[in-house]
């Protein structure tokens, strides 16, 4: 079975941590080292976890909260299911007891 990086973001603990319970409380000090981001913004960072993440936005952060990548960002390995793998004849496996059929060209009779 194959291994599947994941990872758990701990944006909100770290921010409670340091004594920061209001997701607003971000908008000035990220303005303050030039990263404008609206309120719905710094809310959707905190509360949810970030597919996409600048560079430049996780530096304010980690010097904001004095706290390192690790604190922030944990990962995790998720069990990922195995991939199919063909046949030995080439064909592909069938679900089950299912197979597929191999098509027979037959000569067409005039």
């Amino acid at each position: 079975m194959t291994r599947k990086l994941d990872y758990r973001w701990h944006l909100r603990q770290v921010m409670a941590a340091k004594g920061m319970f209001s997701t607003t409380d971000l908008i000035p000090l990220l303005a303050q080292r030039d990263i404008d981001l609206s309120s719905s913004q710094v809310y959707r960072l905190v509360v949810e976890r970030p597919e996409r993440l600048s560079l430049k936005i996780l530096m304010a952060l980690l010097d904001i909260l004095d706290c390192t990548m690790a604190d922030l960002i944990e990962p995790i390995a998720v069990a990922a299911p195995a991939c199919r793998k063909k046949a030995a004849s080439g064909e592909e496996a069938g679900v089950g007891e299912l197979r597929p059929k191999r098509a027979r060209i037959a000569p067409v009779n005039d």
